[in-house]
């Protein structure tokens, strides 16, 4: 049996590996693609690219991945001084995520996937938790490197993501964002200490989930498997 060919949307940054140094590329961590795999599927790395969504006609699943701020302009905010947004990405992005859902093809928003699904289907989002929560609790320090924190997420019971995760997620988390208005998704989790939205997922199609969290740092997440699984059944 084929396996399902699932797109993972990429970074386009300055990186460096053997005789290379901060040269231009197209980039992902591992973690997503081993996840990918381990899960049957065979992931496959799109590079931004704001022309058209068509590869979509050749994939069966989506993970829109995390990466930098979304422009607030494309839900109608001015820029907080702490946004970093990347126009490159959400542009090529805002395509595929219509796309996907135009085209009820499995998706899986992963942090700034979910706010980008929220936006692009009418949602906005908080710019900056820290004026919201008092806490950095999503986002620890030190700020100029990865450092992951550590919370947990009721999740609602009727919801596709309780099948999936159960009543309660432990998640990886590192966003200073999160969404306000969930668009045309519905929240079905919620952080434990505060109540921010943690996950939505949509009522209308066959499989959309969205998570604020990083499961591809959890090689144990049933997350990926959903997926890969929503995708073997088209």
């Amino acid at each position: 049996m084929r396996r399902p060919i699932i797109g993972l949307t990429t970074y386009q940054e300055p990186a460096s590996w053997a005789l290379y140094r901060d040269t231009p590329a197209a980039l992902l961590h591992v973690t997503y693609v081993q996840a990918i795999q381990a899960a049957g599927g065979r992931p496959v790395l799109l590079p931004p690219d704001d022309v058209d969504a068509g590869v979509l006609d050749v994939l069966d699943g989506l993970v829109l991945t995390g990466g930098a701020d979304i422009d607030p302009a494309r839900y109608g905010q001015e820029r907080h001084p702490a946004t970093r947004p990347k126009a490159y990405r959400d542009s090529a992005e805002s395509l595929l995520a219509r796309g996907a859902l135009d085209r009820d093809l499995p998706v899986l928003g992963v942090c700034r996937g979910m706010q980008l699904l929220a936006v692009v289907t009418g949602g906005s989002l908080h710019q900056h938790l820290p004026d919201l929560v008092s806490t950095y609790l999503h986002r620890p320090p030190p700020f100029d490197q990865v450092a992951y924190g550590e919370h947990a997420v009721q999740v609602d019971p009727q919801s596709r993501l309780h099948e999936i995760m159960g009543a309660v997620a432990k998640t990886s988390t590192l966003h200073h964002q999160a969404v306000a208005d969930p668009g045309a998704f519905t929240p079905v989790g919620w952080c434990v200490e505060d109540g921010v939205i943690e996950a939505m997922e949509s009522p209308i199609h066959r499989y959309a989930v969205a998570v604020q969290w990083h499961p591809e740092t959890d090689p144990e997440t049933p997350l990926f498997q959903s997926l890969v699984s929503a995708s073997q059944n088209l």
